[in-house]
């Protein structure tokens, strides 16, 4: 007779329940002018929350206002939302996709993915990178995995307070496979590591092959928070990425909660980023009242640790508050946004970051995709120093990089595609012969 313990029964107790009582999404229409209003109820479970905006950010919608409650063992949470210009949703099939998402057949990511069209993560291999952010270093990445035979079909690079996180999905070059022999994986691993490492980095660097299908942008969040991103002094705050978020943290004796508002510019998935971080920090939100429906965005929330405590030190909520700022701004975009649409080639990442590097930019976040044979690429770059790159310099990369096929959009949130495309070809540009570093370590070939 098999034993099981108290926690197992919970676990299987919670998976009953949630079969008896699948999420409900009803969508509104008629109650708001400006917004569609769904509503999402259902057993309550740890993670329910982050679950139903994770599935509403990946599809793409703006939540402009929201009203969370899950005390007791029921949830309900009321999302005022549209699409990304701003009009009321259309589409007659969004409560069935957010359903599907949510339900018990929706529960593994792999699901969540295949309903908003991302790769699967059983199509590549995941490449997972932390470490000190320098200029270069992107373009030192791409190289090392374009001289093993490796093809770049995704990534997402995030830096933020001098360090650095990224994503990265590859096949092998020949076959389009993922790459699963533990010889070659650990040679990938050891260089880039090397690389990441440098001779400045006072951390630890880290990387690691993926094997589960964690949602992309929380594992970024994760990473960075495991890196311990948000320790950072007041000085870090007079970047370019705008004035420093507002979040107060205090305890309500009365009812034995924490109460955490912020107030900061709104952006998109700016609710995604606060929530992740709350619930990878292992507190459960059980009020909240968002409201983003000018340039401002306001939060409030209702927390309590996991064991049912409140925030209990100094120390706990000045942690808070670092975490909620950093989460803030790791997505905010610092610099000039280049958008490159061109035919996808086996490469093609590595001589871009590489022109980039000898044009002396640096690249502070950056979206890599690939859609059939088309890659759609966006960087965000400074100059190496952090500053506003002059106009000449982004022209000179244009004029080297195919003027028709990358172009440059000031407006750091526009969600727009670029409209123009075009091939890309950069068969006549020959390695640059500053590369030393990397042909010296004998990573990459001499072209000269």
């Amino acid at each position: 007779m098999d034993c099981w313990s108290p926690l197992t029964m919970n676990d299987e107790f919670e998976k009953l329940v949630i079969r008896m009582n699948p999420p409900r999404v009803t969508v509104d229409n008629a109650s708001s002018r400006k917004a569609t209003l769904i509503k999402v109820d259902s057993a309550n479970k740890r993670g329910s929350l982050l679950e139903v905006v994770q599935v509403l950010t990946d599809l793409n919608l703006l939540i402009t206002r929201a009203y969370i409650s899950s005390d007791g063992e029921w949830f309900m949470d009321v999302f005022y939302v549209t699409d990304q210009h701003g009009n009321k949703l259309s589409e007659d099939d969004v409560a069935e996709r957010i359903q599907q998402s949510l339900g018990p057949r929706g529960r593994s990511f792999r699901s969540l993915r295949r309903s908003v069209g991302v790769q699967a993560a059983a199509e590549n291999t995941t490449i997972e990178l932390t470490g000190r952010d320098r200029p270069g270093l992107l373009s030192e990445i791409f190289a090392i995995l374009t001289d093993l035979k490796c093809n770049v079909v995704a990534s997402e690079v995030w830096t933020h307070n001098s360090r650095m996180a990224s994503v990265v999905y590859i096949t092998d070059e020949a076959t389009g496979l993922p790459i699963d022999d533990p010889d070659r994986l650990t040679k990938i691993k050891q260089l880039l590591l090397y690389v990441l490492k440098g001779d400045r980095d006072k951390r630890s660097a880290n990387t690691a092959v993926s094997v589960d299908s964690t949602h992309k942008e929380r594992r970024l969040h994760q990473m960075m928070y495991a890196d311990r991103d948000y320790d950072m002094d007041d000085a870090d705050f007079g970047s370019a990425s705008g004035r420093k978020p507002f979040v107060t943290v205090e305890n309500c004796v009365d009812k034995g909660y924490t109460i955490v508002n912020l107030r900061c510019p709104d952006r998109p998935k700016l609710l995604f980023d606060t929530v992740c971080t709350l619930t990878d920090m292992q507190y459960v939100v059980y009020h909240g009242t968002i409201i983003a429906e000018g340039p401002e965005a306001c939060q409030e929330y209702f927390i309590r640790h996991v064991d049912g405590s409140p925030v209990s030190s100094e120390a706990e909520r000045q942690r808070v508050i670092n975490c909620l700022e950093a989460a803030i701004r790791r997505r905010t975009s610092e610099g000039v946004r280049l958008e490159l649409c061109s035919e996808d080639r086996v490469g093609l990442l590595s001589d871009v970051t590489r022109i980039f590097r000898e044009n002396g930019l640096s690249v502070t976040r950056a979206e890599v995709t690939t859609r059939g044979f088309q890659a759609v690429n966006v960087f965000y770059v400074t100059d190496s120093s952090g500053y506003p790159v002059k106009n000449e310099t982004i022209e000179a990369v244009r004029k080297e990089i195919g003027s028709t096929i990358l172009h440059v959009n000031d407006d750091a949130h526009s969600k727009s595609p670029p409209q123009e495309r075009g091939l890309f070809s950069l068969g006549n540009i020959f390695r640059s012969r500053s590369e030393k570093f990397l042909y010296n370590l004998g990573l990459i070939r001499s072209y000269s």
